[in-house]
């Protein structure tokens, strides 16, 4: 493994090795798994047991058709069935949202989910980028977004909510006041793919606002949320017009059979669901106070199943990353390829607390030196007087560029050009945290409360 590591990085036209190649470059054991954004707490033993023992029978046979699978999961979820579309994973449905919806230019704020920028750029759309801010932890203020839509007249705009890899949160009230300012736009997208995750208000979605809008799609993922990223199923909620022209697009069979008994489960299963959310909610608040005790390593507020970290200064992702994947089995996505961010950040995800342990372990000997190699971070390893923790390092990053050369006296954030970039041309992979660094603060009427999951999650499809 030690000598195959960075050319599986290399090699693989995702952001990650898969776990199976991962396991058959280790004989079989895969590694521990900080890097895929799951579910760790659902689908339970009992449920794999039962998947198990119907192996046979789910591989066998032809799945039911999208239409039988569709209208269990809205029976569950409360929906009508004319409003919603499912598809072989989220990606599959944002590729045809782009093929059927899209005519000419999408806006998407980064970094974020890489298929919101990577797709319609490779179907020679405008993608126009609306950087977070570094320095304002990259929360996304939704007014300044609005008037960068308007100013290059883009016609779809797209938010993750929470975002991917940050975890920024958007307040439902603000976001229905962005979708009012949008009404015009051919298309509105809003990704609420980790929401189910999220417990910043009670009744975070505005999957009802696509419901009733002419212009809105809200998109959900089944495989994070249920734990089951192999199965491959997602989907999307609009207007019956919206829903149906996509469903329209999609092609038969595009549900598998593991698809359909799964969604034929959770009628029974509700209640843990809704404890393994809780679980993980926990977990997260636990693993933020672990990862910030770490000097120098700044974790940023996240309302997803993953964190979003920044190494100290000196160390480089990729070396970590492929350190604790070769010294301690461990595995992390490294952002450096993501747009709008760079290799400093880490995305961690939302692990049990024995994992935690272990991880913050691999951290403390690949960025400190306390394992063979020495340390990634050449001041905290020498012993220098640099290892007063992340304000230290807060301060080193806003006044220098990150290497000690002192940054120009501070701009304001220029408007945005109101020309639109020509189809084909538009920037990718060029935003450094220089260019993204700004002054955004987070809202101050945001209210904590528990949040509900799905419709009664500990009682959904008992109901009637």
């Amino acid at each position: 493994m030690a000598d195959n590591v960075t050319s599986l990085f290399r090699s693989t036209a995702a952001h990650s090795p898969s776990m199976a190649a991962l396991a058959r470059e280790s004989d079989g054991a895969g590694p521990l798994d900080f890097c895929i954004p799951c579910n760790p707490y659902f689908p339970t033993p009992a449920m794999f047991d039962e998947m198990a023992s119907r192996l046979r029978e789910i591989v066998t046979y032809y799945p039911s058709s999208a239409e039988t699978i569709t209208a269990e999961l809205c029976a569950l979820l409360q929906l009508p069935p004319s409003c919603v579309a499912m598809g072989n994973g989220s990606t599959e449905l944002i590729t045809w949202i782009d093929h059927l919806l899209v005519r000419e230019s999408l806006a998407v704020p980064v970094p974020t989910f890489g298929r919101w920028t990577d797709q319609p750029l490779e179907t020679g759309k405008r993608v126009d980028m609306f950087p977070l801010q570094e320095a304002g932890g990259f929360a996304l203020d939704l007014s300044r977004y609005a008037e960068f839509i308007r100013s290059r007249g883009t016609r779809v705009a797209v938010i993750c909510n929470p975002n991917n890899p940050d975890g920024g949160y958007q307040h439902k009230q603000a976001l229905v006041q962005f979708l009012d300012a949008m009404a015009d736009l051919d298309l509105v997208v809003v990704d609420e793919s980790f929401l189910e995750f999220a417990d910043a208000e009670a009744d975070p979605s505005v999957v009802q606002e696509a419901v009733l809008r002419p212009n809105v799609i809200v998109l959900r993922s089944l495989g994070k949320n249920f734990g089951l990223h192999g199965v491959r199923f997602g989907y999307l909620v609009a207007n019956p017009a919206l829903a149906g022209k996509v469903r329209a697009a999609l092609p038969k069979w595009n549900l598998n059979s593991f698809a359909e008994h799964v969604v034929f489960m959770l009628r029974d299963h509700g209640t843990e669901y809704a404890q393994s959310l809780q679980q993980v909610r926990r977990d997260r608040l636990e693993m933020t106070a672990a990862l910030s005790a770490l000097p120098g390593l700044t974790v940023y507020p996240s309302q997803g199943n993953f964190l979003f970290v920044r190494l100290p200064v000196g160390a480089e992702g990729t070396v970590v990353r492929d350190r604790l994947l070769t010294e301690h089995r461990i595995l992390v996505r490294e952002c450096g390829n993501k747009i709008g961010s760079s290799s400093r950040f880490l995305r961690l995800v939302v692990r049990p607390q024995v994992d935690v342990r272990r991880l913050v372990s691999g951290l403390e000997q690949v960025l400190y030196g306390t394992s063979r190699r020495g340390a990634a971070v050449p001041e905290l390893g020498n012993g220098t007087s640099y290892s007063s923790g992340t304000a230290a390092v807060d301060r080193l990053v806003g006044q220098t560029n990150g290497g000690g050369v002192p940054l120009p006296p501070a701009q304001p954030w220029p408007q945005p050009q109101p020309l639109p970039t020509p189809p084909g041309t538009p920037a990718r992979g060029g935003l450094t945290a220089a260019q993204v660094r700004g002054t955004t603060g987070m809202p101050d009427d945001l209210t904590t409360a528990p949040a509900a999951g799905w419709p009664n999650p500990a009682g959904m499809g008992r109901a009637g």
